[in-house]
């Protein structure tokens, strides 16, 4: 057995980080590598040992420094941290500019390029990797300005660095607002409804700041139930507008984190910086390094969609109005409704809910039955241990072997909500597989979650939508883990362009609704019980439940993205009632897409875009479209194992060779048909879906 990761490469100290030091431990690293890049960009001559590895080498110093940094201010924020990584945010971005427009490293990448191709030349043979992360960097030089002029270099430079601070801003006012919200019920006769989880959790919370009574805030742990089972309608009113205006100009906290101007600023950057480089809009720049080749496809393919989808959806909505009449009385559906009565109407069909199933998949059981799956699959044994420190005391650190029971790789898995944790669900690199002269380094992953914390005497109880979650960002995990290149910019996830990143996490998902695979990750924590065969029926009865709306709010959303990065030129009118600019059109771009693919009501309030740190704040502008693109290569991928059966050992090792091995080293397309030995057919999804 190899040894264990701490004794072979050292992982982040994370109780040494002091943020009064960031910032000059960040001018030191950043001071040496422009010194490196001086000496390297001098050389009378180029190749791939003096120049392209010496210069992956000096920017890992720089991750594997940054990461836990970047990792603590999304789940550990504090001020002081705040403070520091802002300041250093900006350097970072200056930096990752100045080596994009650096002259004299672009000729010596495009010199080692062009040698490559010779059969004749002096110079050692490159392997497909480094040839694909060649190929990425000259593109990614032309998409950082190296062709222009010194002003508008500079200028590119600018707003750069200005998009790093804004899009932080974003995040944190979303951060802020979501926390600074909360109530505290002194009764639970205004809870009737809320499931027992909910309340335990509502209880506990209340306790930990020293009230009496139930405390809800705007965390999803807290908001999804109540927004669900609460027949408190007036409180669900309540709750919705907090949630829905957070970072507005509108709701209780109107103004205090408003993102309103953060949105006009960004996507104003956003044109200029693709206006410099030639495009026409951000929407082209961004699709620049992705599978689809222009925003006309990328439209077409979210109509196509939502045409396939709309007559069921109207259907569905239909539905869901008449039984709220007929059996809740609600006569008039408001937007705070909408979860309550479509809980009440699939309980009423399928006799089925989320509570129901959350005793059956404890947080420890799912964990090692999804490790058994991927054993299955993969042939990789999953280890958890002691001996890291980590960031929290909730945080589990996991080790990975593959079948010659050698250590590959390990990753950190911090699953439940707090204080001071960004929301959501997301994997981020620790650090990356790449070669480092002669040693290997080995990637590791953060995985992090937003689940309900163990309450009481109980464990953590997960929903099956949560058990889902888990298991797409563990997709997203084994992607990175499991790569076999060795070049960190095709390495993992990187490399991979965006539309098809989430081929492995949407891909991953399909096991959760496999009776052979819940068997294997789900128990009742009381008795150990397997999901029983007649709750699994009527799970997956409900599984395409009002799919068509569900379908409908992803392309709701990935229009709006791709239209408003599109559409937004300079000189929009401003808007009357904010007085912001641009924020009129933003408005009414949003508007526009949902009179055209939504069936369900609106508040005049909802500020949604103002919370969408995806586009905003994240890596999606321009291309949230991604998690359907994606879908349509993930439910084809997986329909080759719904034919050999869910564990198919020579299609997991297939899955394997062909996608998670292979990183961003070849294109998706490649790669897909080498795996599946066609091009992607849509017609898995829409059957995965219930819309064929």
């Amino acid at each position: 057995m190899a040894n264990h990761f701490q004794d072979t490469q050292p992982l982040p100290a994370f109780d040494c980080i002091q943020a009064e030091k960031i910032e000059s431990e960040i001018d030191q690293i950043l001071q040496h590598n422009r010194s490196l890049i001086e000496k390297l960009s001098a050389q009378d001559t180029f190749s791939w040992s003096t120049l392209v590895q010496p210069l992956e080498d000096a920017n890992d110093v720089l991750n594997k420094y940054w990461s836990p940094i970047s990792h603590l201010n999304s789940v550990m924020n504090s001020e002081p941290l705040r403070i520091s990584y802002n300041a250093c945010l900006e350097k970072i971005s200056v930096y990752h500019t100045e080596l994009g427009q650096n002259e004299a490293l672009f000729e010596g990448y495009k010199n080692i390029a062009e040698k490559s191709e010779f059969e004749n030349s002096d110079s050692p043979k490159l392997n497909v990797a480094q040839k694909k992360h060649l190929q990425n960097s000259l593109r990614d030089f032309r998409l950082s300005g190296i062709d222009l002029d010194e002003a508008n270099k500079l200028r590119f430079k600018e707003i750069s660095k200005d998009l790093s601070k804004l899009t932080s801003v974003f995040s944190e006012n979303v951060m802020d607002a979501t926390q600074a919200w909360e109530k505290v019920i002194a009764s639970s006769d205004e809870l009737v409804g809320l499931p027992d989880s909910a309340l335990e959790g509502a209880a506990q919370a209340a306790k930990a700041k020293g009230k009496s009574g139930y405390l809800l805030n705007l965390e999803f742990p807290s908001y999804f139930p109540l927004i669900t089972y609460c027949e408190n309608r007036e409180l669900r009113e309540e709750v919705y507008t907090a949630y829905v205006t957070r970072a507005s100009d509108q709701g209780p906290g109107q103004g205090e984190w408003d993102n309103s101007n953060n949105i006009d600023e960004i996507l104003s950057l956003r044109y200029q910086q693709a206006s410099l480089l030639g495009f026409n809009n951000y929407a082209e720049y961004s699709l620049a390094t992705k599978m689809a080749d222009n925003v006309d496809e990328v439209e077409d393919f979210l109509n196509r969609l939502a045409e396939k989808s709309l007559s069921f959806a109207k259907n569905e909505f239909a539905d869901l109005q008449q039984f709220a009449q007929t059996d809740l009385g609600i006569d008039q559906l408001e937007p705070w409704d909408i979860g309550f009565a479509s809980e009440k109407l699939k309980q009423n069909k399928f006799s089925i809910s989320q509570e129901q199933l959350r005793p059956y998949f404890p947080a420890d059981k799912v964990l090692s039955g999804m490790f058994e799956i991927v054993r299955r699959l993969y042939g990789i044994d999953i280890k958890s241990t002691e001996e890291v420190i980590s960031w929290h005391r909730d945080v589990k650190v996991f080790e990975v072997y593959n079948d010659q029971e050698e250590l590959i790789a390990a990753f950190y898995f911090d699953l439940f909500a707090r204080e001071n944790k960004r929301g959501g669900a997301w994997m981020d690199e620790c650090q990356v597989r790449r070669l480092d002269g002669e040693t290997l380094q080995l990637p590791v992953a953060y995985l992090t979650c937003n689940f309900t914390a163990p309450v009481g005497d109980k464990p953590a109880l997960l929903t099956h939508q949560e058990v889902t979650t888990l298991f797409h960002e563990f997709g997203h995990g084994l992607h990175h883990m499991l790569t076999q290149i060795e070049v960190a910019g095709v390495s993992g996830i990187n490399g991979v362009p965006w539309d098809a990143v989430e081929l492995p996490s949407q891909f991953f998902e399909n096991w959760c609704w496999q009776a052979e695979a819940l068997a294997l990750f789900s128990g009742h924590y009381e008795t150990g019980e397997v999901l029983p065969e007649s709750l699994l029926k009527k799970m997956l009865a409900a599984k395409n439940f009002q799919s068509g709306m569900q379908m409908l709010r992803q392309i709701e959303f990935a229009l709006f993205d791709i239209k408003v990065h599109a559409k937004y030129t300079p000189g929009q009118a401003e808007s009357v009632q904010t007085g912001f600019v641009q924020a009129g059109f933003v408005q009414a771009t949003l508007d526009a897409v949902r009179a055209q693919v939504s069936v369900i009501p609106i508040a005049s309030f909802n500020r949604f875009q103002n919370g969408f740190s995806h586009i905003f704040a994240g890596g999606y502008a321009a291309g949230y479209y991604s998690y359907k693109w994606a879908e349509v290569l993930s439910a084809d991928a997986f329909s080759l194992f719904e034919e050999q059966g869910i564990f198919d050992p020579e299609a997991g090792q297939s899955f394997k060779r062909h996608i998670l091995e292979m990183g961003g080293s070849k294109s998706p397309t490649e790669l897909f048909v080498a795996f599946r030995g066609r091009e992607p057919e849509v017609e898995a999804l829409l059957r995965h879906n219930g819309l064929d």
